[in-house]
């Protein structure tokens, strides 16, 4: 998990690398097209290709509209948010998965974990604080609009795995992020620099890498114990916005974080507790 979060951070500075340079659209096509061949070899070295098989295509198109809004979405917000700051807001995810969990999965959700959904929520206010520029930044809101993309994206993988496979789940995510987000981008294409060919391979080989290795998390390993792990995305937002771009977030945005994060950790918990004790 710890090295699905490095190498999905990794992929995300390239990501904002390429957004200078080329539309949001674009840049969604390049990461789906980039890491498509080496997803493709491992899902026909994994599984055949049998594992390819689509048993549910309103499932998976619903799944690749979500993913190329959300990945636009987020690609628009980092050409000018720094990643520690993108991070903090779309660590409302996790909260936002549960409480969607209720009205799509039929989950209860106990008054505990709505309190902690209710304080991560003030955590985004702190982030979405008053600026000199006004209330609320486009590209704040275009985070948030990713975050909820990917609490959709998360529950209709729960129902998916049902009768997918996770080969079929990945892969089909990433041809129709390429194709859609490609022919969105069409009209207003950039020639792809030659400079910029490594940087690609970079955000493909990274994308790759991080999304076989969650994979392989969740996998072996006990969702409540390794899904915190994920908020270490903020250390490596930091150190890359150092590194990178010379940025260090400022309080306000630490502060924001922190109830963000101590939010899903508690929620996380509670979760784990919920789970011991249900029958078997």
């Amino acid at each position: 998990m710890l090295g699905a979060v490095a190498s999905f951070a990794v992929m995300d500075a390239g990501l904002k690398q390429l957004s200078v340079q080329y539309p949001a659209f674009q840049v969604a096509s390049l990461r789906g097209a980039a890491s498509l061949p080496l997803v493709f070899a491992w899902a026909l070295w994994s599984g055949g290709w049998a594992s390819l098989r689509i048993r549910r295509w309103s499932l998976h198109l619903l799944r690749g509209v979500i993913g190329v809004g959300m990945m636009a979405s987020f690609v628009y917000a980092l050409r000018t948010l720094p990643l520690s700051t993108a991070y903090s807001i779309f660590f409302i995810a996790p909260l936002a998965i549960t409480a969607l969990s209720v009205p799509l999965l039929g989950e209860k959700v106990g008054p505990r974990r709505w309190t902690a959904i209710g304080i991560g929520l003030v955590g985004v206010l702190v982030l979405l604080r008053p600026r000199g520029e006004g209330f609320i930044s486009v590209a704040a809101l275009a985070v948030l609009a990713a975050a909820l993309g990917y609490a959709l994206s998360a529950i209709t993988v729960r129902v998916l795995a049902r009768t997918d496979s996770i080969q079929s789940i990945m892969f089909w995510l990433l041809v129709m992020i390429a194709g859609g987000a490609g022919v969105l981008a069409w009209p207003d294409w950039v020639p792809i620099r030659a400079a910029d060919g490594g940087v690609i391979a970079l955000v493909g080989v990274a994308g790759a890498l991080g999304q076989y290795a969650i994979t392989e998390a969740f996998r072996i390993g006990e969702a409540s114990s390794i899904a915190p792990l994920e908020y270490t995305a903020l250390v490596w937002g930091v150190l890359l916005d150092i590194a990178l771009w010379g940025v260090l977030p400022d309080t306000v945005t630490w502060l924001g974080a922190a109830i963000i994060v101590c939010s899903g950790l508690y929620l996380l918990r509670r979760e784990r507790l919920h789970s011991a004790a249900e029958p078997p």
